[in-house]
């Protein structure tokens, strides 16, 4: 099924980014539309329950709409009724269950395929796909087994349970204190000598303090290699050791979705961070009239972008969008 109405723009994600350039396309009155595979913002829907962004809300907001929190901190709460308040008082033209499949070219027409077979028609696309809906992958043997974990949600199901958290950086520092503080038995896995040290400032020394007094168990250097119903293997400087335990919680990072972003055509740089073929300024992929957007512009350096330091990238992208319709 074809959806045959010529769009201006179609925007790939409705995360903060897919949203913010959705009101520019707005404001300007072109017509677009926002395809999103899952729900209104829905990596922020699954982050952790209880999560506190770094950022403050003033640095957040987007769309001259106030972001109003309770704290200098927004949680994710918070944030859900943000996103759908702008949503809704833009009318923003979403449309959910929409994974994008492919897209072709045909004389400077863009068709964007979706897995159902709905297919739109644009003559510039922007991919605002984030990362956070592709883990690294331990591939190690016993990562399939339900007792893994890639994405946390709250602490409940851990009481009273043996955990092993993978990783040493905010996500699993987050995690550790969480459960711990609500009754787990908590050992941190850590690939790296100690706690990356750029974790959230009010963190850090409290996870480290219930390392040192032994609260939380922590072995560095170390890194899981077998993972089985009752226990874990993990290798620790020149050891082999075996842990006792109910669930792996491998809080190890993200990644774009690579097979999604080439299957567009948008190509690799071939460079440490694997990062998708685009212009820094215009945001201009290799293909004319396509622009990446937001977080996935950073590649495998998951940590260089944020929310806050991409506001920027709709006004950008969509001031190329309205020359070019103009011209």
């Amino acid at each position: 099924m074809s959806d045959t109405q010529p769009y201006d723009l179609v925007i790939i994600g409705a995360g903060p980014t897919g949203i913010n350039c959705g009101i520019e396309a707005h404001k300007a009155g072109i017509n677009y539309i926002i395809l999103e595979k899952g729900l209104l913002v829905n990596s922020l829907y699954h982050f952790p329950t209880n999560m506190t962004f770094f950022s403050t809300s003033v640095k957040l907001e987007i769309g001259e709409i106030p972001f109003i929190s309770h704290s200098d901190k927004p949680t994710r709460k918070e944030a859900l009724e943000y996103y759908r308040r702008l949503a809704s008082t833009y009318k923003l033209n979403i449309k959910f269950d929409q994974d994008v499949v492919g897209m072709t070219s045909d004389n400077g027409i863009y068709s964007v395929a979706t897995k159902d077979d709905c297919s739109y028609n644009t003559t510039a696309v922007v991919v605002a796909s984030g990362f956070y809906s592709t883990p690294k992958l331990l591939n190690i043997p016993g990562e399939d087994l339900t007792k893994v974990k890639h994405y946390y949600d709250e602490a409940h199901p851990y009481i009273g349970r043996k955990i092993v958290v993978i990783g040493g950086a905010n996500s699993a520092c987050d995690v550790a204190l969480e459960t711990w503080q609500k009754g787990a038995d908590v050992t941190m896995i850590v690939r790296g000598e100690q706690l990356y040290q750029k974790v959230k400032y009010w963190i850090l020394p409290n996870i480290e303090n219930r390392i040192k007094e032994g609260s939380i168990k922590a072995y560095f250097n170390s890194e899981v290699t077998e993972i089985s119903n009752k226990k874990v293997v993990i290798k620790s400087e020149d050891k082999i050791l075996e842990l006792d335990n109910d669930y792996v919680l491998a809080m190890t990072g993200y990644t774009p979705d690579y097979a999604f972003i080439t299957s567009l055509g948008v190509l690799i740089d071939q460079d440490e961070y694997k990062t998708p073929t685009h212009d820094e300024d215009t945001l201009e992929s290799n293909l004319h009239n396509v622009y990446l957007a937001g977080v996935v512009n950073g590649g495998l350096y998951t940590s260089k972008y944020f929310i806050e330091n991409t506001r920027h990238h709709a006004s950008v992208i969509l001031n190329q969008v309205v020359q070019r319709l103009n011209r």
